[in-house]
C-alpha cells in the first residue's frame, strides 16, 4: 500500500473514530439526562400527579419507588442487551436502546395523570421507568465499546472519557432545566403541564444521537470477531463462568463513584437543606458545581490514562476516595457556603476521575466476544448497589448514628478499600498505554 493510500487510510479511521465517540458522548448525555430529569420531578411533582394519596408522604415515597425501579431494570437490561450486544453486534443494539430509551423518556411527557384515567395512570408510569431502565442498561456498554474499540490504541483512554463525560454533562442539564422551570412557573403551572417540558426536550437529543449513529460504522473487533466465527453463544454465561474476578472488580469500582455520586447528588441534598438548614437552592447550585468540576476532571484523567494507565489512574482515585471519606462531612458540617462548595467540587473531582477511565479499563478486562455482557454485568450491579442503595444506607446510618455522619464516612471509605483491594489484583488484558509503547517502539 503507498502512502497515499495509507494517509486516506487513516483519516478515514480517525473521522470513524470522531464520529462514534460523538454518538457515544450524545447517548450518554441522554441516558444521565432522561434518568435524573425523572428523579428530580419525581421528589417534586409526580407523587402529586401519579401517586395521590392521603398522606402526602406515602405520595412523595411511591414516587421515589419509581425512581428506584429504574435502577432495579438497569442489571435485566444489561445481561438481555449485552447478550445480543456481543451476538449481533454493537451497532445495531446502541441503536435499539437509544430509541427506546429516548422513545419511553418522551412518551412518559405525554402520559395521563391519575386525575384523567386513575390507577392506568401510575401502573403506565412504572411499566416505562422499567422500560426505561432496560434500555439504559444495555446503552452504557455499547456506547462505551464503540468508542473504545474505534479508538486509535493511545487515545483509548480519551475517547471512553469522552462518553463519560456524558454523564456530568447529562446531570447538569437535567437539574438546570428542572431548576429554571421551578424559577419561572408557578406550582400550580408547574402540575398543569411545565412537569411534561424536560421530558419532551429530551426529543432533540433523541434527534441528534439517532443521526450520528446510523452514521457510525461497526466496531472493527466486533467485525473480527465476527469474521473469525468467534462469538460466544451464551456470552453472559461465559463471562461470569470465565472471569467472576474481572465483573466483581468492575462492580466494586463502579460502586466506588456512584456511591460518592449520589450521596452528594441526593443524600447531602437533603442532609444540608434539612438537618444544617441551608438553603436549599444554594445545596443544589453546589451540586451544580461538583457536576462542572467532574466534567472537567474526566477527559484529563482520562488522558492521563493513556500515558500510565487506567489501572494506576482509578487506584489513585481510590486513594484520594478514602483519605476524602472524613474530611467530606467535615467541611459540610461547618454549615458555611464556602465549605460546602469545596466539599461538593472536591467530590465532583474524585467521581471525575474514577469514572473517567472505566470504558477502557472494564474493556480490558474481557476479549471482544463477551466483553458487551461482562461490562454490562459489572457496571450496572455497580449503578445498583452504588446508586439505588447508596443515599438510602448513608439515610439509615445517619439515623442510627443520632444523625452524625461518621458512620456515612466509615462506609465510603470500606467501600474505596474493597475496590482498591480489588483493582491491584485483577488480571487484565494489555492496556493501552502499552499497546501504545509498542507502537512507539515499532515506529522507532
Amino acid at each position: 500500500m503507498n502512502s497515499t493510500a495509507t494517509t486516506t487510510t487513516n483519516t478515514e479511521a480517525a473521522r470513524t473514530a470522531r464520529t462514534a465517540v460523538a454518538a457515544s458522548t450524545i447517548g450518554s448525555i441522554l441516558e444521565y439526562y432522561d434518568f435524573f430529569v425523572y428523579g428530580a420531578l419525581s421528589a417534586l411533582v409526580l407523587g402529586q400527579l401519579f401517586f395521590p394519596a392521603h398522606d402526602a408522604g406515602v405520595s412523595a415515597l411511591l414516587s421515589l419507588a419509581s425512581f428506584a425501579v429504574g435502577f432495579i431494570a438497569r442489571p435485566l437490561g444489561g445481561i438481555l442487551l449485552g447478550h445480543f450486544g456481543d451476538r449481533i453486534g454493537r451497532k445495531p443494539l446502541l441503536l435499539f436502546t437509544f430509541l427506546l430509551t429516548g422513545t419511553v423518556t418522551v412518551v412518559i411527557g405525554l402520559l395521563p395523570t391519575y386525575a384523567q384515567i386513575g390507577i392506568a395512570a401510575p401502573l403506565l408510569l412504572v411499566a416505562l421507568r422499567i422500560l426505561q431502565g432496560i434500555g439504559i442498561g444495555g446503552e452504557w456498554g455499547g456506547a462505551a465499546l464503540l468508542a473504545v474499540e474505534h479508538a486509535p490504541a493511545h487515545k483509548k483512554g480519551l475517547y471512553g472519557s469522552l462518553v463519560q463525560a456524558g454523564a456530568p454533562i447529562g446531570v447538569i442539564l437535567s437539574s438546570g432545566s428542572v431548576a429554571i422551570l421551578t424559577a419561572v412557573l408557578s406550582n400550580e403551572e408547574l402540575l398543569a403541564w411545565g412537569w411534561r417540558v424536560p421530558f419532551l426536550a429530551s426529543a432533540l437529543l433523541l434527534l441528534v444521537g439517532l443521526f450520528l449513529r446510523f452514521k457510525v460504522a461497526e466496531s472493527p473487533e466486533f467485525d473480527q470477531v465476527k469474521h473469525e466465527r468467534t462469538e460466544s453463544k451464551l456470552p453472559v454465561w461465559q463471562a461470569i463462568r470465565r472471569y467472576p474476578k474481572q465483573i466483581l472488580t468492575a462492580i466494586l469500582i463502579h460502586t466506588s463513584d456512584t456511591t460518592l455520586g449520589l450521596i452528594q447528588g441526593v443524600f447531602i441534598l437533603g442532609y444540608a437543606s434539612g438537618a444544617l438548614g441551608m438553603d436549599p437552592t444554594i445545596v443544589l447550585v453546589a451540586n451544580i458545581f461538583s457536576s462542572i468540576t467532574n466534567l472537567i476532571t474526566t477527559p484529563l484523567a482520562g488522558a492521563l490514562g493513556d500515558r500510565i494507565g487506567q489501572k494506576r489512574v482509578v487506584s489513585m482515585g481510590l486513594i484520594g476516595l478514602a483519605l476524602w471519606a472524613f474530611p467530606m462531612f467535615l467541611l459540610i458540617g461547618t454549615e458555611s457556603v464556602l465549605g460546602l462548595f469545596i466539599a461538593m467540587g472536591i467530590g465532583g473531582v474524585l467521581v471525575g476521575w474514577l469514572f473517567a477511565g472505566q470504558a477502557t479499563l472494564f474493556a480490558a478486562f474481557f476479549p471482544a466476544e463477551v466483553r458487551y455482557s461482562g461490562m454490562s454485568l459489572g457496571f450496572q450491579i455497580g449503578t445498583v448497589i452504588g446508586g439505588g442503595f447508596g443515599p438510602v444506607i448513608a439515610q439509615a446510618l445517619t439515623g442510627a448514628a443520632g444523625g452524625d455522619t461518621w458512620m456515612v464516612s466509615l462506609y465510603v471509605l470500606i467501600v474505596a478499600s474493597a475496590a482498591f483491594i480489588a483493582t491491584q489484583t485483577v488480571k487484565t488484558r494489555l492496556e493501552p498505554h502499552s499497546q501504545t509503547t509498542v507502537q512507539r517502539q515499532e515506529h522507532s
